[in-house]
């Protein structure tokens, strides 16, 4: 593989020998909670409001979640992880529409999710919204993030976040907007809230193009999952905000003082920082300062969702929010910090799993980089993201010439008066490049790099996460310098017959 030029003529040589994106993230977040104003949660047809009946309180998702042997004992963990914190709410319900674009596919099932903050509207909530590269036209972000930046501009407290999968509301025959701002009224109608549609933020995920089904899910949906409102578990919301993801994605964590964090996120393809084809949202009942909550997400954000890249596509409806009911006093705010950091880089790793096709899961270590961490990413997302890189991978092939093709194109093309003789290189732990050339005697190291491919594989089909195993490389230039680690996937048949058939 030819190695871009100027690279340091060791790392090219061998490469040949052997182997033959980024935008500013929009981030906002406001003052200290607001008081509270009356709220209430639907009841249910018993007029009796269901309480935690199937996570226990305090139990949270391992850092590192276990091997599971069947789809059951996934969601049992999940549920009994989570348990909402004090002073939210969570409702889905299902649907169907007619595609106005595409009538002929008949009745298409679509799901909506309400999370309310139950005890009033807060201030203090912090956002991060797509870098597509047409925000800087406003053209393609989806219409909820030209609705949710609005509200964020505007300094409106919130109350309720609705979310609808299936249709991404980018980019539409119709007023998306006027489309999105009629499902927030539909909400603040039915849950009776003070600040009406401003206090509401959606979000939607889908097939880029289509008209929001909007009269289907005002007059319909929205008030089902009104009514499914409880305050018991987050996994319903989990499961809800899925499209072509395999299975749902929540991660929490309880605080020394009692104070929580739950996420759930959705993802699947077009998963490229910043931040990816995503939606993910926080809850905590701690009370936090916006700034510190802002400056906190935004970190959090760069060491997870902006660290992982499954194809490469940045999508146009990326929407990660954090929001606080406020109803208990935090104690540490590192702490917090911390496992925040610890939920957010979970469920980024929960994404690249459960990308679409993906059989296994790369992640790359870049040691002592001589650039920034943003670089750093750059480069790891340009190794994961290489063709040949994946389908290496895919295939258990320790090909290892195309990771250092890879690293030499990138290196060549944008830090050229770099040298990259100190270089070392790992895969699955074991050195294959280092002193400027490879180490790869022998069938023994073939079988055991390859082993190392092969016992990290998932199934293409699996509806869980078996295990959390990884396809280890690490990528040292020595010396001194950042140190980042960046997620990635493979590229299989599955991820290609998936996306050839998306809509349907």
């Amino acid at each position: 593989m030819a190695i871009a030029r100027r690279v340091a003529p060791a790392l090219a040589a061998a490469a040949v020998a052997v182997a033959s994106s980024s935008c500013s993230i929009a981030s906002f977040a406001f003052a200290p909670r607001a008081a509270p104003s009356p709220a209430r949660i639907h009841p249910n047809s018993a007029g009796i409001l269901r309480t935690a009946a199937v996570a226990t309180a305090g139990a949270d998702t391992d850092a590192t979640l276990p091997s599971f042997s069947t789809k059951d004992e996934y969601t049992s963990y999940l549920k009994a992880a989570g348990a909402l914190p004090s002073g939210f709410a969570v409702g889905t319900a299902a649907g169907e529409f007619v595609s106005v674009e595409a009538p002929a596919m008949g009745k298409l099932p679509i799901k909506a999710t309400v999370i309310q903050l139950t005890e009033g509207a807060t201030d203090s909530w912090a956002a991060v919204f797509t870098s597509n590269k047409a925000s800087r036209s406003h053209v393609f972000p989806g219409c909820p993030v030209k609705v949710g930046k609005a509200r964020l501009s505007g300094g409106h407290p919130l109350q309720a976040l609705v979310i609808n999968n299936k249709v991404s509301n980018v980019c539409p025959g119709g007023d998306g907007v006027a489309a999105a701002e009629s499902v927030c009224a539909a909400v603040a109608k039915s849950l009776d809230l003070a600040g009406g549609a401003n206090s509401v933020l959606p979000s939607s995920t889908g097939v880029i193009g289509w008209r929001l089904p909007a009269k289907e899910l005002a007059e319909d949906i929205v008030p089902k999952a009104v009514e499914a409102l409880q305050t018991e578990s987050a996994f319903a919301a989990a499961e809800a905000i899925m499209t072509t993801d395999r299975y749902p994605k929540l991660r929490s964590k309880t605080l020394s003082d009692g104070t929580r964090i739950v996420g759930v996120a959705k993802g699947a393809g077009m998963i490229e920082p910043n931040m990816a084809t995503m939606l993910g949202y926080l809850m905590t009942d701690a009370t936090i300062e916006k700034s510190k909550l802002q400056s906190m997400l935004t970190e959090a954000c760069n060491r997870s969702f902006n660290s992982i890249s499954i194809d490469g596509d940045e999508s146009t409806s990326d929407t990660v929010v954090a929001i606080a009911s406020g109803l208990k006093p935090l104690s540490s705010e590192d702490e917090f910090r911390s496992a925040l950091f610890e939920v957010t880089e979970g469920l980024s790793a929960d994404l690249v799993r459960n990308g679409e096709g993906t059989g296994h899961v790369i992640r790359v270590s870049i040691s002592n980089f001589p650039g920034s961490e943003h670089e750093a990413r750059r480069l790891g997302r340009h190794l994961v993201n290489s063709p040949l890189v994946k389908c290496a991978i895919s295939g258990n092939d320790p090909n290892t010439g195309r990771i250092a093709g890879a690293i030499g194109s990138f290196m060549g093309k944008f830090f050229p008066g770099e040298s990259v003789d100190n270089m070392a290189l790992t895969l699955g732990g074991r050195t294959i490049f280092a002193d400027g050339k490879f180490v790869l005697e022998g069938d023994a190291v073939e079988k055991e790099l390859s082993g190392h491919m092969a016992d990290a594989q998932l199934g293409e089909h699996d509806d869980f996460p078996k295990h959390q195993k990884f396809v280890e490389i690490g990528v040292d230039f020595g010396g001194s310098g950042s140190d980042v680690t960046v997620l990635g996937s493979d590229l299989t048949k599955e991820y290609v017959a998936v996306n050839a058939d998306y809509r349907s």
